[in-house]
């Protein structure tokens, strides 16, 4: 039973000095099959301990219901960890941030249209015990104090970079106590002055989250917590991107000479991200800043220390050097093996599906006056089709196409032509807006397909609801919708026909056959000639694609592949849909 303590600025593990040499790792980034070779490799680095954030909105996806199976079964992971002797640092929220859709937060919090979120908010505050009691009641023998390797939990997480609700964070402390949470409790905000006032409490650790110059952040704490351990509960040694973005790349030596001066000091550092993984599904979170609106990308490559697929990086190798060099033969040897790679070739997507023609297949609509939100239909991802008809007479003099909010991309369709393309934050010309003429007796199909790309997972915007609200024709508000939600989480009752022509810009889903010889190895899918969508393999969500970069391929897990034949579904919104895809034993990032 591991038993970490500390006293004024140093930390001590069963009695001895302990310094602690973590790296990121989130468990739901990764293919279960993998977490044994992703934390061996951690291990193997030098490090002794792993730490990852849990996910309230993938562990209770819908309110009151609760999964921690096959890629969420956490404790399975903590375990794993603890056979290859590290410790664990447990985030547990309930807000992670984690560029990860509303920051792990459920999108069901949002149909409470009054609740306020991250304060003492009673509504709020009621949702976040009920996880924590389904969460805690299965981690509660993983903690150290209870025989297993927990040894450090977070309350909360960057909450200054929030708010300052005091009451709040005691409250979480108090529910921690009452819930038997009993290894170490921490903070972690930016080493800034007003972040430390709103985000720290008197009783509990806190720790630093900054990507350079360590002294200064250790300068900074020591003097306003001079009897606590200097800890950096994340050093990013990367970053992520956004669609759109130039591909981001920092420079390693300036990593490594951080890395150092945390190893000549004797302080704790958690690398963040040593292993990135993959924001499958729809999970990617996004941002609001000063150009508006930017959705994150699939892959969170996060120039790692191991890459998205797990390898080595030549940064790996040097901070193993720097461990050894201080800490000798208490470093282990390498014995992980990189994973096999393979470059399938070209497959033919042999098969389409338009949208429109199996819409009911798909989803069921549901009627209201007007045009709601996803939340507000008990949807958290995916699209959702406004659907009406526009009787005549109708004139588009001065009766221009209008919304009140859009979040995040629409596609709008007159009788299935697509007429334009609207994006969140972007602003729109009139010479672009559907202008109607109907004649007397006439009517059109009127569609807006709405994509939510992400909710914001950061900042003051949290509050991030999707679809489209308030569709009106000038001044005149619209009445009379059927909005069907299409979570695109079950593919099996489309109706596919031999690809052929079809209109253009047509929204569709296209497929294909790979077939493997032997045991699958990891791939790489390119999506060039692809304009904006997502990709299953084997009914599995690869997450989205979109041409304006900076990725130009994603990853495909040998887990979810198979021996014989594998159905790749590709759905293109933009209806750019080319005739194959090709998977590569290399992937394209975009540097």
């Amino acid at each position: 039973m591991p038993n970490l303590t500390y006293q004024g600025r140093s930390f001590y593990l069963d009695g001895e000095p302990f310094v602690i040499l973590s790296g990121a790792m989130h468990y739901f980034r990764i293919p279960r099959e993998y977490w044994r070779d992703r934390l061996l490799k951690l291990k193997e680095c030098g490090f002794n301990t792993v730490e990852t954030y849990v996910p309230w909105n993938l562990h209770e996806p819908r309110e009151g219901e609760f999964n921690f199976e096959g890629m969420l079964d956490v404790v399975e992971y903590v375990k794993i960890a603890e056979e290859l002797g590290l410790l664990v640092m447990l985030r547990p929220g309930p807000y992670i941030c984690a560029e990860w859709d509303f920051g792990g937060l459920p999108a069901w919090l949002l149909k409470y249209r009054d609740i306020e979120l991250r304060c003492m908010d009673e509504t709020y505050l009621s949702k976040v015990r009920r996880f924590f009691g389904v969460l805690f009641d299965k981690l509660r023998p993983c903690f150290a104090p209870n025989g297993g390797n927990i040894v450090l939990v977070a309350v909360e997480n960057e909450y200054g970079s929030y708010g300052n609700d005091h009451d709040y964070l005691n409250a979480l402390v108090e529910m921690y106590k009452e819930m038997d949470v009993n290894p170490l409790l921490f903070t972690a905000d930016g080493p800034n002055t007003t972040m430390l006032t709103g985000g720290t409490i008197p009783g509990v650790l806190s720790f630093a989250n900054f990507g350079s110059k360590p002294e200064s952040a250790a300068n900074t704490m020591f003097k306003r917590f001079p009897d606590q351990p200097f800890v950096c509960a994340e050093y990013w040694n990367g970053w992520f991107e956004h669609w759109g973005d130039e591909a981001y790349s920092r420079d390693q030596q300036e990593v490594l000479s951080d890395f150092k001066t945390f190893v000549d000091n004797d302080w704790s550092i958690n690398v963040y991200m040593f292993h990135g993984g993959t924001n499958f599904g729809f999970m990617a979170g996004a941002n609001k800043g000063a150009y508006g609106y930017s959705p994150t990308i699939t892959s969170y490559d996060y120039g790692a220390t191991l890459t998205e697929a797990g390898d080595r990086t030549e940064t790996y190798y040097k901070m193993r050097d720097m461990l050894v060099e201080k800490y000798g033969d208490k470093i282990p040897p390498i014995t992980a093996t990189e994973t096999p790679k393979a470059a399938y070739g070209k497959v033919q997507l042999c098969e389409q599906a338009r949208l429109f023609d199996n819409i009911d297949n798909l989803s069921s609509p549901v009627h209201s006056a007007t045009p709601k939100y996803m939340e507000d239909i008990g949807q958290n991802h995916g699209y959702i089709l406004y659907r009406t008809a526009l009787k005549g007479p109708m004139t588009g003099e001065g009766w221009l196409f209008h919304y009140t909010h859009l979040a995040d991309r629409a596609h709008v369709y007159v009788d299935g032509d697509r007429l334009a393309t609207f994006m969140r934050d972007k602003p729109v010309s009139d010479s672009d807006r559907y202008k109607p003429f109907i004649d007397e007796g006439k009517e059109v199909c009127f569609d807006v397909l709405v994509e939510n790309l992400g909710r914001l997972n950061y900042g003051r915007f949290l509050r991030d609801r999707k679809g489209m609200v308030g569709i009106s024709m000038g001044n005149q508000y619209h009445y009379g919708w059927d909005m069907y939600p299409l979570p695109m989480d079950n593919l099996e009752k489309l109706e596919f026909e031999p690809a052929g022509e079809r209109a253009p810009k047509d929204p569709v889903f296209m497929r294909g056959y790979l077939d493997i010889e032997g045991e699958p190895c990891d791939t790489f899918l390119g999506i060039e000639g692809f304009g904006e969508g997502f990709v299953t393999v084997n009914g599995f969500n690869l997450g989205r694609y979109w041409d304006i970069g900076p990725t130009k391929t994603m990853y495909v897990p040998a887990p979810m592949l198979k021996k014989g034949r594998n159905e790749i579904i590709v759905f293109d919104s933009d209806g750019k849909g080319g005739d194959s895809v090709e998977f590569f034993d290399k992937p394209n990032l975009g540097k």
